[in-house]
């Protein structure tokens, strides 16, 4: 059981829920972004569901950490998506308002729970 991440939208920007007060200020992301986004999320899904099916049937361990592996990267390639997008979009719209430095600040707590 081999799944891939196939897409070829990998370089498209997509959309993300942030974890912000909404009310301070809300962010606003293309529809068709946050459909593919969604989609994505969705094949990783699938995906993490396979090697469960793997491990439940005691398939090799070298094949289900290939899997694992494919996984992680298929995730890794959905935060950079979200990063850029957010990079692009929200850092300019706070940059516009006024409010760059609570977002960034933001960020690098967000990063700082992220990266290892």
């Amino acid at each position: 059981m081999i799944i891939s991440d196939t897409s070829a939208d990998k370089s498209l920007p997509s959309n993300s829920h942030h974890h912000h007060d909404d009310s301070a200020h809300p962010h606003h992301h293309d529809e068709e972004s946050m459909r593919r986004l969604v989609n994505r999320l969705s094949r990783i899904e699938g995906h993490v569901r396979g090697i469960k099916t793997m491990v439940q049937e005691n398939r090799p361990c070298p094949e289900v950490l290939v899997q694992v592996a494919a996984v992680r990267g298929a995730l890794d390639r959905v935060a950079r998506i979200i990063l850029d997008e957010h990079l692009t979009q929200c850092i300019g719209r706070a940059a516009k308002e006024g409010n760059i430095d609570t977002e960034i600040e933001e960020l690098k707590a967000a990063l700082d729970r992220f990266l290892p």
